[in-house]
């Protein structure tokens, strides 16, 4: 078995580690600060090639699969998670959704300009009394003629407010709805009837534009339907399998830089006349993120493995997903407490850290909703 990344790979990680040291971590602050991420950072990532990372070159992308997105979403995410989770959603949830199932014509219109960065994406699929029940969408499409009239809103999209292109989520028949009665669609944001509603003040993540969408007998001609008709559910879920295995390579990412926070101020703070890296009660707490960071990564990139390799992984994800956004949760917690009060301090990065993390259990799936996937999986298929 071959563990080693390849050339390629780490080429890769080369570029976006410098880019994030030299783009991304001197604005974080900021745009901690400003909630926005400015667009001209975006813009800088996609003429890097990093907004179609993982998909064909035929398609705009760079053919570097999920191993690569990974790599980068790891990357992204030692410098800013509000810029990674912009860019995450974009590429995990709308760009693939349409490269999973999308025509070839739909491709070309969509996700072209999508992994060029000439459009920025979202995917809308939440709503006020569908979260994890994600089949209680109450958003509707009904079809007139050549086109499909949609009405409802959406909660909680992010780049809800700056997108230009939503995958979106409508039921088409009341009577069957997750069993063949959601249906899939791109929109474009600028059609007639689409609207923007509450943009969200969060706890962290602020960056991130997180909004309200509202859908008031919008015409969506019928070419946009994205995939099988009825069968919007099994997109959703086969979009999400993989957004759960970049959001645990982010959750990768601020590890580490957490790690290195951690590493370096136990180093030169002194306490007691000698380094806090010197007591025990430290170095344990250290040796503990290390051994965290050492398992999330060996299960993240043995998943993105199989998916790249075309291996059924819906339970690996779900199981990348969860553990990792826990293990991030108490790595922050160790981080927090070994710088103390200056941790605590909205002008050092820990802080901002320790808000941004816990969002990684809720998003995507709550981890009570991976938990119930891994377990049936686990039912289904006899002794592990």
């Amino acid at each position: 078995m071959d563990f080693t990344f390849s050339e390629e790979h780490n080429m890769l990680r080369d570029m976006v580690r410098k880019f994030t040291a030299n783009e991304i971590k001197p604005l974080a602050a900021k745009i901690d600060k400003e909630h926005k991420v400015p667009r001209e950072l975006i813009n800088k990532a996609a003429e890097l090639g990093l907004l179609g990372l993982p998909f064909p070159e035929k398609y705009g992308g760079a053919g570097m699969g999920e191993i690569g997105y990974c790599i980068m979403l790891e990357e992204l995410s030692r410098g800013c998670a509000s810029t990674a989770v912009t860019i995450g959603a974009h590429i995990s949830l709308c760009s693939t959704a349409i490269y999973l199932d999308g025509t070839e014509e739909q491709k070309q219109k969509y996700l072209v300009p999508l992994a060029q960065g000439k459009m920025l994406g979202a995917f809308g699929l939440t709503e006020p009394q569908a979260g994890s029940d994600a089949a209680a969408i109450e958003t509707t499409a009904v079809r007139d003629g050549d086109y499909f009239v949609i009405n409802g809103s959406k909660i909680w999209i992010t780049n809800g407010d700056i997108a230009d292109v939503i995958v979106l989520f409508a039921v088409t028949d009341k009577a069957l709805r997750a069993h063949g009665g959601v249906t899939a669609f791109i929109i474009e944001t600028k059609t007639k009837g689409f609207s923007v509603g509450k943009i969200e003040e969060k706890m962290g993540i602020r960056g991130s534009s997180t909004a309200e969408l509202i859908f008031q007998d919008m015409r969506v001609p019928k070419e946009n339907v994205l995939g099988q008709f009825g069968a919007g559910f099994i997109t959703a879920m086969k979009t999400l399998d993989i957004a759960r295995l970049s959001l645990a390579a982010g959750c990768i990412g601020a590890s580490k830089e957490l790690l290195n926070l951690s590493m370096d101020f136990a180093k030169k703070r002194k306490q007691f006349g000698k380094p806090i890296g010197e007591f025990q009660a430290v170095q344990w707490m250290l040796a503990e993120m290390a051994a965290e960071i050492y398992a999330m990564e060996s299960m993240t990139y043995r998943a993105a493995w199989m998916c790249d390799s075309n291996i059924r992984f819906s339970k690996e994800s779900a199981i990348c997903k969860m553990y990792c956004s826990e293990a991030l949760d108490r790595i922050v917690d160790k981080a927090m407490q070994i710088h103390g009060g200056l941790g605590y301090m909205a002008d050092y990065p820990i802080e901002r850290f320790y808000r941004d993390a816990r969002i990684n259990r809720i998003f995507e799936g709550t981890n009570e909703i991976q938990r119930m996937v891994i377990a049936e999986s686990l039912l289904k298929g006899g002794l592990y």
